[in-house]
């Protein structure tokens, strides 16, 4: 199954609805080229909803860590909602749950861009 985005608005959150997988190919270019787009439109502050995220390969890890560079690089952030657990394991032992804030509740997950008072 290949990798499909469908993006909304939630005040300044823009916030991308994926499913299917993460891997090496035409999906970690669907979900760069998704990313480069918000940010090219000034859309900073964004929310990667993995609900529908049923597998994720180091190539998508790595998507992941690209998309979190380039956001922060531009003032801006990428947070995780809703990581099944495979997902959560994955990140613990990668250790990069310490870089990627994740959150169970989609208005936690958009409320914590105002409390870090980040940019529109």
């Amino acid at each position: 199954m290949s990798l499909t985005t469908k993006t909304r608005q939630v005040g300044n959150v823009s916030i991308v609805d994926l499913n299917g997988k993460v891997t090496l190919g035409e999906s970690t270019g669907v979900l760069r080229d998704e990313l480069r787009g918000l940010l090219a439109q000034g859309r900073k502050n964004i929310i990667l909803n993995m609900a529908q995220v049923s597998y994720v390969d180091s190539a998508g890890l790595g998507e992941l860590v690209g998309a979190y560079t380039t956001a922060t690089n531009q003032g801006g952030a990428v947070k995780l909602l809703h990581l099944q657990s495979k997902m959560k394991d994955l990140m613990q032992i990668t250790k990069l749950h310490t870089i990627f804030p994740s959150y169970e509740d989609e208005n936690t997950a958009v409320a914590s861009f105002a409390q870090a008072g980040a940019t529109a």
